[in-house]
């Protein structure tokens, strides 16, 4: 019997996989990854690795779920050792209850490793603190997509008067709808918005509005998944803390140079 590993592979920036994650892509046999990891991270696996592709689109998935759990299973009954690579956390919206519940079933040995979810990197980087003394006593990771045919029961109400910061996962596609709950069920107009577009990664884009205005600035900006929501006061304090634009300056500074120096 072999065994498998669930594993957060962060955001996106490489650097912010942690060690025992990184040790679990060393040792794996087999490595079943998503669409949203860094493909850098596959560097470290063995030669001798089989990669599995498990990718998923919005509305298109390229291997469905259950297809994935018999992977998982399947090739730990050969001895294999099995790292799932997941982007952010697998427990955070990425249906690694699912795979570790088909991995007990079958009596596969199985770890969980956390990784760094991307409602707390990406607003991170884009120098949004989710909680604030002054701002945040409290924030909720929200999922901004449901099942195929499943009825909304998101708690709007609730989310919009009890929680200070959101943090909404997989909701561009539905941000019109969102904005329009929130600001139902009490949530004022005016309350700040950001987009984060490819948190952490080299190109993340960040936008900002409120509830009232993010829909035509999203628009306009052409911004699509994969992107985060953050709802809350806290996206105000993004105009002194956002420190990521600044790096993100210096290696566009550093390719110019490179390149006039090889040109010149």
């Amino acid at each position: 019997m072999g065994k498998a590993y669930l594993v957060g592979a962060g955001p996106g920036d490489p650097d912010l996989i942690t060690v025992k994650g990184l040790r679990c892509i060393q040792e794996a046999d087999v490595i079943l990854y998503d669409r949203l990891i860094n493909k850098q991270l596959l560097e470290y696996a063995k030669p001798s690795a089989d990669l599995v592709y498990c990718g998923k689109l919005p509305n298109y998935h390229t291997m469905k779920q259950e297809t994935i759990n018999n992977f998982l299973v399947k090739f730990a009954k050969k001895g294999k050792v099995v790292t799932r690579l997941k982007g952010g956390d697998p427990f955070v919206f990425g249906r690694g209850g699912e795979e570790a519940e088909a991995l007990a079933k079958n009596g596969i040995p199985f770890e969980i490793v956390p990784g760094i979810t991307s409602g707390i990197a990406a607003s991170a980087y884009a120098g949004i603190p989710v909680t604030h003394r002054d701002y945040s006593a409290s924030f909720a990771f929200v999922t901004g997509h449901r099942k195929d045919n499943e009825e909304d029961n998101i708690k709007w109400e609730s989310l919009a008067k009890g929680v200070d910061t959101l943090a909404i996962y997989m909701g561009v596609g539905n941000l019109p709808y969102i904005c329009e709950q929130l600001m139902k069920h009490g949530k004022d107009g005016a309350t700040p918005v950001a987009l984060v577009h490819w948190g952490t990664y080299k190109n993340q884009l960040t936008v900002t509005g409120t509830l009232n205005t993010i829909v035509d600035i999203v628009q306009k900006e052409k911004v699509k998944n994969p992107s985060m929501i953050i709802v809350g006061e806290v996206v105000a304090l993004r105009e002194k803390l956002r420190w990521f634009e600044g790096i993100q300056q210096i290696q566009q500074e550093k390719s110019y140079e490179a390149y006039v120096k090889e040109a010149f």
